[in-house]
């Protein structure tokens, strides 16, 4: 699947900077080596390194592997919708609303861990089925145009951001 062109995807700092984030040419296999990544990165962390927060206010480890989990499903769907021809528009989400209602710091982390190691492999077999034709269908999400390709880029520079953080700010 190449690369969604600009006029596929807003220009909204966060949308944009998420796509082009990777210099990778395959999204499908960026997606596999950060699905490693992540496993392997997370296997291993201590309780106190699931739980640590580097500021008052900011995320765990555990609410960060929530987030991006809730993030690639959201993306997904809205992915699955447009790809399917969807012609209303797909609603948005406030990051902040949905952590406050999720419960991912009582939930056991290997549960976690492998809730994202499902939805990753689930957005891999959806992204590897989409045909050209299909993963360039445009649809409205959040207010904006966007392919259906768009999100299997920003899922992949969504995560990329988030690991740099927690390698600098939780595990430098």
């Amino acid at each position: 699947m190449r690369q969604a062109e600009k006029s596929e995807y807003p220009q909204h700092k966060y949308f944009s900077r998420y796509i082009e984030y990777s210099d990778s040419q395959d999204v499908i296999e960026m997606l596999i080596k950060q699905k490693e990544e992540v496993l392997f990165l997370m296997k291993n962390l201590s309780v106190e390194q699931q739980k640590y927060r580097y500021a008052e206010g900011k995320w765990s480890i555990q609410e960060l592997l929530g987030h991006i989990t809730d993030t690639e499903r959201i993306f997904s769907y809205r992915s699955v919708c447009i790809a399917r021809g969807e012609k209303n528009p797909l609603p948005g989400f406030d990051e902040n609303e949905y952590m406050e209602a999720a419960n991912f710091e009582s939930q056991p982390f290997e549960d976690l861990l492998e809730q994202y190691r499902l939805v990753r492999e689930s957005s891999i077999a959806l992204y590897r089925s989409m045909t050209e034709d299909v993963a360039s269908r445009m649809g409205n999400a959040n207010g904006f145009a966007v392919s259906a390709r768009a999100y299997a880029w920003a899922i992949a520079g969504h995560e990329a951001h988030h690991l740099s953080i927690i390698r600098e700010r939780y595990l430098g």
